[in-house]
């Protein structure tokens, strides 16, 4: 690992990077990345930092980006999300071309470099806690992509949480997409014991399975309860309004840029926890019937 102290040279490339894989559709729609690149501008334009984002659809168009920005030194520092498990190649890239690094991953999936992490067990079992409290025992899970680190995290603490409850549990992988949602609850439906009840990694998958089960004629929450992993406006405004894991993107990414800056400064490689979320009862779930 390199620890690196800002020359006056790295003082003169004061931007982070942030690049997210999604395609700008659903980017576009998408409250979290809004809510947390608002709370990353907030602090890095009080300390005369810019935010550089870039959107592309790969793996290798993101190692572009590094090489591109290195190349070029606009970045100093970079931010690295969707973290993959077992071998994320961007852990030993940025470190060979002398970034900055702040991973939003938990600390035994990041190569060694800082951490700001947020505990996907207990999220989880907030979510599935709720749901056996009603009394629903065969309960559904929409994944986002199984290669993130993060997915893989939650899914295992799932399924845990709702064998240790006596439950039956399923799970599909979708892509964070209102299409990817829609399609994920109709194949999580449509097979014999399907389940009473369905939690999903953001809330524009768990909007989209709204609009797929009104389509087929499945009432929420009579029919199948729907509980969103993401809070939003998207939530409130969708019918029902969507129960949901609600947390303070904004402060979030407040936290990130704070800590990156710390970084950058010469601070010291650290493991910090966020805050976790709180569960947001509304109308999308309620006892099954």
């Amino acid at each position: 690992m390199i620890t690196r102290t800002r020359s006056a040279a790295d003082r003169e490339r004061t931007a982070v990077g942030l690049v997210l894989r999604r395609s700008v559709r659903t980017l576009g729609i998408e409250a979290f990345y809004n809510d947390f690149m608002a709370g990353l501008e907030d602090v890095l334009t009080a300390h005369d930092w810019a935010l550089i984002l870039q959107v592309v659809p790969d793996m290798s168009s993101e190692l572009d980006a590094y090489h591109r920005w290195h190349e070029s030194g606009r970045v100093s520092a970079v931010l690295l999300v969707d973290v993959l498990v077992p071998d994320d190649p961007r852990l030993e890239l940025v470190d060979e071309l002398g970034f900055t690094a702040l991973a939003l991953a938990h600390p035994d999936d990041a190569g060694g470099h800082a951490v700001l992490w947020t505990d996907e067990s207990a999220v989880i079992q907030g979510a599935v806690d709720h749901l056996v409290a009603l009394g629903h025992r065969r309960i559904g899970r929409v994944a986002g992509p199984a290669g993130f680190s993060h997915t893989q995290r939650r899914t295992a603490a799932f399924l845990s949480a709702v064998v240790d409850a006596g439950g039956s549990p399923s799970v599909v992988s979708a892509d964070f997409s209102r299409e990817g949602g829609a399609a994920a609850v109709n194949e999580l439906l449509d097979v014999d014991g399907a389940p009473t009840a369905i939690t999903f990694d953001n809330d524009v998958m768990a909007a989209g399975a709204v609009e797929g089960l009104t389509a087929r004629g499945v009432r929420i929450p009579e029919n199948v309860a729907v509980l969103a992993g993401d809070d939003s406006v998207l939530c409130r405004i969708t019918r029902p309004p969507l129960t949901a894991m609600s947390r303070d993107i904004h402060a979030f990414g407040q936290l990130s840029a704070r800590t990156l800056l710390r970084l950058a400064e010469g601070g010291a490689r650290t493991v910090i926890e966020a805050d976790p979320p709180v569960l947001i009862v509304r109308d999308s779930t309620a006892v099954p019937r």
